[in-house]
């Protein structure tokens, strides 16, 4: 099972990278998967950049955290995307967001399978 959710932490790591990558190159197609319209001026240079940082840090945290010995880089990701699923949550109880489920859920449940393997990785050293 350990190997198994390292493997799927590993994947997961390169889907986060590789949208943080589209973030650079095609930024319209990024924002059409995540349901935003392109902003203009500083709030395009802001949804881009920030959008960008933030996967490409998830997602090669991830990637560099599955390697054995560096399990509390995982520890990164979790707090980027459980702040995520935290922001999602507030933005809908406060100020009139659409509640989005499904990306809440997928932050959380990716959070707590990095912890899990960050959790088993430094336990079993």
């Amino acid at each position: 099972m350990p190997r198994l959710l390292r493997t799927i932490a590993t994947l997961l790591g390169a889907g986060f990278a590789l949208q943080g990558v589209g973030w650079l190159i095609a930024p319209h197609r990024a924002a059409a998967g995540l349901g935003m319209a392109v902003l203009d001026g500083l709030g395009r240079s802001t949804q881009f950049g920030d959008f960008a940082a933030f996967f490409l840090t998830a997602g090669c945290t991830m990637l560099v955290g599955t390697r054995p010995g560096n399990a509390r880089l995982l520890y990164v990701s979790a707090g980027l995307l459980g702040s995520a699923a935290l922001g999602r949550t507030i933005a809908w109880a406060f100020h009139g967001a659409a509640f989005a489920p499904m990306f809440i859920g997928v932050e959380i449940a990716t959070s707590l399978l990095l912890l899990a393997v960050a959790r088993q990785d430094t336990v079993g050293r």
